[in-house]
């Protein structure tokens, strides 16, 4: 089992906290502790009582639980299952249901008796609720209570749907959702308009009663709000924070989910800690925001006052390691992402040779590539490289009903412009009509539909990448067949699209590859695009010389942005080139006002990238650095030798 160390300083932390190396070996230790205890009461004859959740956090647990029923013999037939809550209103056969949930994922695969399955009923009339929820209780605590209880934890710091503002003796009742909470559902209603406004959940009371309490956590997304639990104060506007006043509690965590604790973000503040280049950097950078200061104003007395004495100690004076740290950030900014030809590139972020680069932009959504790095796109078209772009999916979930009608009515109204009606359009559209007049929420569109969604954003793109400065052929429209696919099949291989990617990489030979690296997108695509592009030049790595002089750098953007300590290029934009790259954006007008997919942050996309470029920029400005307009920022993705 890959697990992180465990003897590191934890005084920061006011719940036990184990660290996994990734979200397979946290789920696996949890499955392990599940079949244990199922076993063990086999053997004494008695049930094994579980309080399971719902959410992307425990599928992979179920999964090896499945895993463990099939090929290692784990019987579930001494098992009782109460699950955390389901949405209210909700039918059991709804493609949102947390019955068809569970059953997808675990109960359908194991032979665990239907009787002995136990989810709170969304179908129940409102004034009914109350009783069934004490009856809830009781048929919990006629079991004896829950022998393991696992749950998941929210943005809003929800356990179950325990929202902030919830009592620590609550108990099973209905509940109001968090509009955040909604958000985040809205991908599998279709829209948060159609998520269900109150859910029936297990209280904070009733999770405390479990004999063991299991919290698990993946991914980047929720270090924030895992921070808040473990280390902040208990309140109610965070209800995991009660989780504190538990003993029996432990939570889980895989090392992106705990990266903002203490002891992994500054660690210099809870334990000696060896202070390599990276740890300075960081450091320093953490020091100079925290007192304000620009870096080369830190004295000696700053770095013993926060932590920091053993750096000054070993490597100082202060201002030895101000000056370090200073030059390089200043050698991350550069005008030229594509190297400045015929210098001295020994300090710059690129390579000055060859002066004009072959260059793959690789952009997961039609969008991404204006939205994340559209000022530094322009930038290496302008100066000469051979710039190509490559749309790695059509984006097609992301267009509006509406849009899709305006389009086939302009077309129908072109055909009968030109006297070219032919009677083909009209059956489109009036097919189109009739499915979106029935559409229930979440509904895969038809191909045709799904089509003419493509097209749109494929002509947005197009426009988009026009206006920065490409020729035609330089446009790639992978249509990545995972995209479409994983609307229909719960297992998608991706053989397919690597396959494609190594063939566009394999005709361009590109010395500097963009890809996205900004994994907090929601909907989790340009984490499969990233994989996709990794694996494609690690196996063209093995037999292809040219991919030995090809580097490949990340941008971020749309969702969130790098870290300054982080950024190992930083290309300045001038208010006339953040202006022509807002222009870029506009291109894409099926993406304007109000995306289909906003996440959580209602501003407009162009807005957004605006706004993060210049808050970089004033980052690097506070630190003591030029003031500069906007920065877009990357990082370099090392490949082992």
């Amino acid at each position: 089992m890959a697990r992180l160390n465990l003897l590191e300083e934890t005084r920061f932390e006011k719940l036990p906290v184990s660290v996994y190396a990734d979200q397979d070996a946290g789920s696996i230790e949890i499955a392990a502790r599940i079949a244990a205890l199922i076993v063990a009461k086999q053997e004494k004859r008695e049930v094994a009582v579980l309080g399971l959740a719902t959410g992307a956090s425990p599928v992979k647990v179920y999964t090896e639980l499945v895993r463990l029923h099939k090929e290692e013999g784990l019987s579930f037939k001494n098992v009782v299952t109460f699950n955390l809550d389901e949405y209210f209103p909700m039918s059991p056969t709804s493609d949102q249901s947390y019955v068809r949930f569970m059953k997808r994922h675990l109960f359908d695969h194991v032979d665990i008796a239907e009787e002995n399955i136990h989810i709170p009923d969304g179908t129940i009339p409102v004034e009914e609720v109350h009783t069934f929820c004490e009856s809830y209780e009781h048929k919990i605590s006629s079991y004896g209570g829950i022998d393991i209880q696992l749950v998941g934890i929210g943005r809003t710091g929800h356990i179950g749907f325990n929202e902030p503002g919830s009592a620590p003796n609550s108990g099973t009742r209905l509940v109001t959702l968090d509009d955040l909470t909604r958000r985040d559902a809205s991908r599998d209603f279709g829209g948060k308009e159609n998520v269900p406004v109150k859910a029936i959940t297990m209280g904070v009371g009733t999770i405390f009663k479990a004999k063991k309490i299991l919290l698990m956590a993946w991914n980047e997304k929720k270090a924030a709000i895992v921070k808040q639990a473990v280390e902040g104060e208990i309140s109610a506007d965070i209800p995991a924070t009660y989780l504190q006043l538990a003993a029996q509690v432990e939570v889980i965590l895989d090392k992106d989910a705990a990266s903002l604790l203490t002891r992994f973000d500054t660690p210099w503040l809870a334990h000696d800690v060896v202070w390599t280049s990276g740890m300075t950097k960081k450091a320093v950078v953490w020091l100079s925001m925290k007192l304000n200061k620009a870096i080369l104003k830190l004295t000696d007395e700053d770095y013993n006052n926060n932590g920091m004495a053993q750096l000054v100690t070993a490597h100082g004076p202060a201002y030895t390691i101000n000056i370090q740290i200073f030059n390089e950030l200043q050698r991350t900014i550069t005008g030229w992402p594509g190297g400045k030809p015929c210098v001295d590139d020994s300090h710059r972020p690129e390579r000055a040779e060859p002066a004009r680069k072959n260059v793959i932009l690789f952009s997961p959504h039609p969008d991404d590539d204006v939205i994340s790095m559209g000022g530094t796109f322009i930038r290496l078209a302008d100066q000469g490289h051979n710039v190509h772009v490559a749309y790695q999916t059509s984006g097609n979930m992301a267009v509006w009903n509406d849009d899709v009608i305006r389009y086939l009515e302009f077309v129908q109204d072109f055909a009968k412009a030109i006297d070219d009606d032919n009677g083909a359009t009209r059956n489109i559209y009036e097919h189109v009509r009739a499915f979106f007049a029935t559409k229930r929420p979440n509904q895969t569109d038809p191909e045709i539909i799904r089509r003419i969604k493509a097209l749109i954003r494929k002509g947005e793109a197009i426009a988009g990448a026009r206006f920065v400065g490409l020729a035609d052929e330089n446009i790639h429209f992978q249509d990545l067949p995972f995209y479409d696919k994983s609307k229909f099949h719960k297992e998608v291989s991706f053989e397919d699209d690597i396959r494609q990617t190594m063939k566009l990489l394999r005709d361009i030979q590109p010395q500097q590859v963009f890809a996205a690296g900004d994994f907090a997108d929601p909907h989790g695509t340009h984490k499969v695009c990233f994989d996709i592009i990794l694996e494609a030049m690690l196996r063209l790595r093995k037999t292809e010389e040219w991919t030995k002089d090809c580097w490949l750098w990340l941008y971020r953007g749309a969702w969130h942005e790098y870290p300054v300590n982080e950024i190992e290029m930083a290309v300045p934009l001038s208010p006339q080139e953040t202006k022509r790259k807002r222009l870029a954006i506009f291109k894409h007008q099926s993406q304007k006002d109000l995306p289909v997919f906003p996440g959580d942050d209602p501003r407009e996309f162009w807005v957004r990238a605006e706004d993060r470029t210049r808050e970089t920029a004033g980052l690097y400005h506070k630190l003591g650095l030029a003031d500069y307009e906007a920065i877009e920022a990357f990082s370099r993705w090392k490949f082992e030798l």
